[in-house]
């Protein structure tokens, strides 16, 4: 079996993952939420073995190495991390219907890295023949899949704050968000979600300051990634920083966080796709 078949069951197993937990939410059986969780856990090993099946196909035909090297690859392994991060969340915490706000994020890119992206094995560029690919690559995609998850936990928040503070809200608490952990509990899970990736998101800026050294001989070129790392790095230390010393927290920390994850996704796919750069090889 190649990696690509293996790609596309991982796929499919988030898609039936997804499609358990919108039936746990319309049903509220706590066993089809387990069953939710089941089937991406049962996606992430598949996946796991696709990423390492394909470094191996990468040095079977000669060009060894990482699977981190082109927009097919890096939107697999931010798939594969927002359901790392996903997982440890739903095996500390067992809040299932989290899974319903999460796991499609890792579905979309899954379904567009196997439908509408290539998915050849490339030589590496001379700007990517270094060990920090590796480095800068899995600590960056760790911080952004955080940050997804900690979106959708605050969309998650602003959908039960929002039913809690309408006029109707007696007759639906017995509704579909009556699911949804409480308001604290989600505010409190976005604010460790982003603790967990914003030092994350500096080591991978920090990581492809070195890199950048190395390939191009500078460490800091305000090249359009760069300088939008740089954007996101501030909005989610404003997070923190308003959260700490400003006491920030509910509604404005929820939309700040999307505000973020809005942001990292122009970075990682905006800045690759629509300008043009350093960075130009990752839109390929």
């Amino acid at each position: 079996m190649t990696s690509s078949m293996m790609f596309n069951i991982a796929t499919f197993s988030y898609l039936v993952s997804m499609l358990i937990f919108f039936a746990f939410l319309a049903t509220k059986v706590k066993g089809v939420g387990l069953a939710g969780s089941l089937a991406s856990y049962f996606g992430f090993i598949v996946h796991t073995t696709a990423i390492v099946l394909r470094w191996k196909e990468s040095y079977d035909i000669g060009h060894g190495h990482a699977p981190l090297s082109n927009l097919y690859e890096s939107v697999t392994f931010f798939a594969w991390t927002i359901i790392l991060i996903f997982g440890i969340i739903d095996l500390k915490y067992k809040y299932r219907v989290v899974g319903a706000f999460v796991v499609p994020f890792a579905l979309f890119g899954m379904a567009w890295a196997q439908l509408g992206l290539s998915s050849g094995i490339e030589p590496l560029v001379p700007a990517l023949q270094s060990n920090w690919l590796l480095y800068h690559v899995i600590t960056c995609f760790l911080g952004y899949a955080a940050f997804a998850v900690a979106c959708g936990l605050s969309i998650m928040y602003l959908i039960k704050a929002g039913q809690e503070g309408s006029a109707d809200s007696t007759a639906q608490a017995g509704g579909v968000i009556s699911m949804f952990p409480s308001i604290k509990v989600l505010d409190d899970l976005n604010y460790k979600a982003i603790m967990v990736g914003f030092p994350l998101l500096t080591l991978g800026i920090i990581t492809g300051a070195a890199w950048a050294n190395y390939a191009w001989g500078t460490y800091w070129s305000w090249d359009p990634k760069e300088t939008w790392s740089l954007i996101v790095w501030f909005v989610y230390a404003a997070f923190l920083h308003a959260r700490i010393t400003r006491g920030w927290v509910g509604k404005r920390a929820a939309i700040l966080s999307i505000v973020g994850f809005a942001a990292t996704i122009f970075c990682y796919l905006g800045v690759n796709l629509v300008l043009s750069g350093l960075h130009s090889y990752g839109g390929r």
